[in-house]
């Protein structure tokens, strides 16, 4: 009858999974008799017929009604879906094996899978999720005790540890300051009342399972086993051409569609092997079913060349159960083949006779090849450098879309000195192969996992490598230090042939160098490798690397006191105003632009993790507190208002001129408001309060050795203070004592002669120092109409030139080298100070001698949407 109007002595528990278990427990010999009575309609079953067939065969029945007319004039014998020609049968033999599953496992299954839920949303503290889980799990319970089955094991350690879970939350909540929601909360409260009847009614269960928890899984493993001894023999149902059934077997065998059985046995391997590899691609392939199939047959090869010939297509077909590139695969697989690419490597390195390699003669895959019936080392088709990369590649995707605030992402992070110790594994494989261009890729990989590492993570991971059981040449040991291993592996890439393997050593030991506060090192390194000429033509991958290790090296530059320099060269990525775009920490959308879905999904594909990126607020903090410490003496040096709209730094001066124009200014907040305030403390003077506000800032915490840092932006304060006031005052003083300013901005006076004397050295002010009084005397010589003119004109004539010369160096595509832009700054430096002789006072100060020589660099490069990328202004 129908599956709307059961009988009352149908049973829900267990009427889905009725036929299957009595196929699976039917212990005749004889095969059943078809029946030859007219088939009745789905819709108008007796009280006596099985559901189960119906609803298994539901999906599958699309014929019209007058299918069943032609039917009655001919009896047919009903055939069981597990036999050939069966009702799910299929056609074709390659669409990958099935297994047979008893209802009680498929129970344990589900149950297992539940718990893994539970314990998942235990992670997040979701107890409405493990409300509702558990109900499930009650019920699977309830389900498994109607058929007469014992309690799983599963289940006593569940509510045990669901018990310990809920008492520890509870506590947690009393004592946590932000409380959670209202349905979470009750959720929780429900779940103690829950937990503690479930514990009461499996009461002795429990308390065995807490006293010995090995012991309580043992006794249960044993119960099993001898209920599944004394169990009548199950067979496997295979069909034959005829419709007989195979002959009875002891254990499961799986069963591939059309009834071709799957043997694991040594002598089986090449065949099984075949089988996969012809149904690898195909649609509707179950790729889990063929892992399976791939790791049995490993546990039964029993000779070195059939254990890498399956681990090669095992690994292979784990990474193409991912086929999505906007996914990545998942932990478990990747898990798996990470170990499985440790096992090839260490056959390959204890057996030099076997060799995998990607380019080898055709060969039979279906028999034995040994050394012996080769004459030689046996080559075998593969890549173990692609699965190196492939690993490396596919952890770095996991970690692009894990969320980085939680804890998932940490957890994730632990596995790169797995991953490392893989890389380090192969690098000493094809070391000792002689392999040169395989071994430059995976040390590359090398270096990619450390160069922008602290030390104490770059030996952490070294210590992996030194207990493995075959390391490579270079070690952190044999170095001495990560700074000395990074230099070697980065001098073995200098002498390859590969030019993008060169670039990207270079600048990967550039930022190394920056990183660790080395700025004339690794300043000297970008200078002689030209790099800045070239990095136009180079993939997006190395140039956003590039501009990563132009941000570090300005960054090295603050941190080490030299403020114009670092100005200098982070001016060039702020200009553009694309910083998280140019450094792959973001998807920046432009006003008139707009991105393609290809192009934006491309632009999120390249992103960097997140523990790889560098801090943006910080990076800004340091660039808008260098513009402060170059822009405002340049203010106070220039009298004219045309010149004051020439600005070094136009971000900067823009929010300059923004927070001029503001009514009312409160308390700083952001970075910004405390480095504005500041700038218009120092333009007043106020140099305590400037200090103030800059060493207040927060984001100096993540700056290595705060300290010494902000120590250093206060000295710096204190001299720019100090340049400032003599810029403003100097007009309106004929002189001025030395022990006043040393008093007044709390410098010694040695530092007070030495700023003075550098400035009147620059012809930046127009004085003299009289040593003896030990006062500053000024000299003023006014200006004519026509003078001021000519300098205007002087000024507009040397602009256009400067332009000039920067579209012809675009337009030539090379850029001017760094002695034709020092050269130009010289001739700049020479005219302002031409100026500032003549006019007496200090118009053009801060454009002095070296002023264009400090930007050695053309810039980061622009990576926007279209495939034609233009140099940065």
């Amino acid at each position: 009858m129908s599956r709307f109007f059961r009988s009352a002595g149908d049973s829900d528990s267990d009427s889905s999974s009725s036929e299957e278990e009595e196929l699976l427990s039917d212990s005749g010999d004889e095969a059943p008799k078809p029946k030859t009575a007219k088939p009745m309609s789905r819709f108008l079953r007796t009280e006596g017929s099985d559901d189960s067939d119906e609803d298994e065969d539901e999906d599958d029945e699309t014929e019209p009604s007058d299918d069943d007319d032609d039917e009655e004039e001919k009896p047919q014998a009903k055939r069981s879906r597990f036999m050939v020609g069966g009702p799910d049968d299929d056609d074709s033999d390659d669409e990958g094996p099935r297994i047979v599953k008893s209802a009680k496992d498929k129970r344990l299954d589900e149950m297992e899978a539940t718990s893994k839920a539970m314990d998942n949303a235990l992670k997040i503290n979701d107890w409405v999720s493990i409300s509702n889980e558990f109900d499930k799990l009650t019920r699977l319970v309830q389900r498994e005790t109607n058929v007469a089955e014992r309690v799983p094991s599963l289940f006593i350690k569940t509510i045990s540890n669901l018990d310990a879970s809920v008492t520890t939350a509870l506590s947690k909540e009393k004592e946590a300051k932000k409380k959670m929601n209202a349905n979470n909360a009750r959720a929780m409260n429900q779940m103690k009342q829950r937990v503690k009847k479930t514990i009461k009614e499996y009461e002795a269960e429990v308390k065995k399972f807490q006293e010995d928890p090995e012991g309580f899984e043992r006794e249960y493993q044993e119960i099993a086993e001898r209920e599944a001894a004394a169990a009548r023999p199950r067979r496997a149902v295979r069909a034959e051409d005829g419709g007989d059934e195979g002959q009875a077997d002891q254990d499961f065998t799986t069963v591939a569609k059309g009834g071709k059985g799957i043997v694991y046995a040594p002598e089986t391997v090449f065949k099984n092997l075949q089988m996969v590899n012809e149904a690898r691609g195909k649609k509707n392939t179950d790729r889990t079913e063929q892992l399976r199939i791939l790791e049995q047959t490993l546990e039964v090869a029993n000779t070195t060349y059939k254990r890498i010939r399956v681990l090669l297509s095992l690994i292979s077909s784990r990474f193409d159960y991912n086929v999505s590139a906007s996914s990545y695969l998942p932990l478990e697989l990747w898990t798996s083949a990470q170990k499985e690419v440790d096992q090839l490597i260490a056959l390959l390195h204890s057996d030099t006779t076997y060799v995998v390699t990607e380019v080898v003669n055709e060969y039979d895959e279906m028999i034995e090849r040994t050394p012996e019936t080769e004459n030689g080392p046996v080559s075998i088709r593969g890549s173990v450098i692609s699965y190196v990369d492939r690993l490396d590649d596919e952890f770095t995707k996991s970690l692009q879309h894990i969320d980085p605030h939680g804890t998932d992402y940490v957890d994730r992070l632990k596995d790169e000195k797995g991953l490392y110790q893989t890389i380090a594994l192969a690098q000493a494989l094809f070391e000792k192969l002689q392999w040169k261009d395989p071994l430059a890729r995976v040390i590359m990989r090398r270096v990619e996992h450390i160069y922008a590492k602290p030390d104490a993570v770059t030996q952490a991971l070294e210590q992996g490598i030194a207990s493995a059981a075959f390391v490579p040449n270079l070690t952190l040991a044999g170095a001495g230090s990560p700074t000395a291993l990074i230099h070697a592996l980065c001098v073995f890439l200098y002498q390859t042939d590969d030019m993008l393997l060169r670039t990207r050593a270079m600048l990967s030991h550039i930022y190394h160098y920056a990183q660790q506060d080395k700025f004339h090192t690794a300043r000297d390194m970008l200078l002689m490798s030209h790099l800045q000429d070239s990095i136009h033509n180079a993939d997006v991958g190395t140039q956003i690397l590039y501009n990563r290790a132009i941000v570090q090296l300005g960054l090295a530059a603050f941190r080490s006191g030299m403020i114009r320099e670092a100005q200098a060269i982070l001016q060039e990525i702020f200009t553009t105003q694309r910083v998280k775009e140019l450094l792959a920490q973001g998807v920046h959308q432009q006003r008139y632009t707009t991105l393609t879905p290809e192009q934006e999904k491309a632009e999120r594909q390249r992103q960097l993790p997140f523990h790889t990126h560098i801090n943006t607020e910080l990076l800004e903090a340091a660039f808008l507190v260098s513009c402060m410490l170059v822009e405002i003496p340049l203010l106070a040096s220039i009298d004219s208002d045309e010149l004051k709209r020439k600005a070094i730094s136009k971000p900067y001066r823009r929010l300059l001129d923004f927070a001029d124009r503001q009514i009312f200014t409160g308390p700083p907040e952001t970075t910004r408001d405390h480095i504005m305030q500041a700038s218009k403390a120092l333009q007043d003077g106020e140099w305590e309060k400037c200090r103030n506000l800059i060493q207040s800032i927060k984001i100096w915490s993540l700056m290595p050795q705060e300290k010494a840092v902000k120590d250093m932006l206060a000295r710096r304060i204190q001299e720019e203070g100090l340049r400032t006031y003599l810029f403003t005052y100097a007009p309106h003083y004929t002189s001025v004592s030395l022990d006043m300013l040393a008093r007044t901005f709390s410098l010694p006076p040695r530092t007070v002669t030495s700023i003075v004397s550098k400035m009147i050295w620059n012809e930046e002010l127009a004085a003299s120092l009289e040593q003896t009084a030990q006062v500053v005397v000024f000299h003023r010589v006014e200006l004519s109409r026509a003078q001021q003119l000519a300098l205007t004109l002087s000024d507009k004539l040397q602009t256009l030139v400067d332009n000039n010369e920067k579209y012809l160096d675009q337009k030539l595509g090379g850029g001017a080298t760094w002695g034709d832009r020092a050269e130009r700054g010289e001739n700049r430096g020479d005219q302002a100070q031409e100026r500032s002789r003549r006019g007496g006072a200090t118009r053009g100060a801060g454009r002095g001698r070296g002023g264009g020589g400090a930007r050695f660099v053309q810039g980061p490069l622009r990576q926007g949407p279209a495939s034609q990328r233009t140099r940065g202004a």
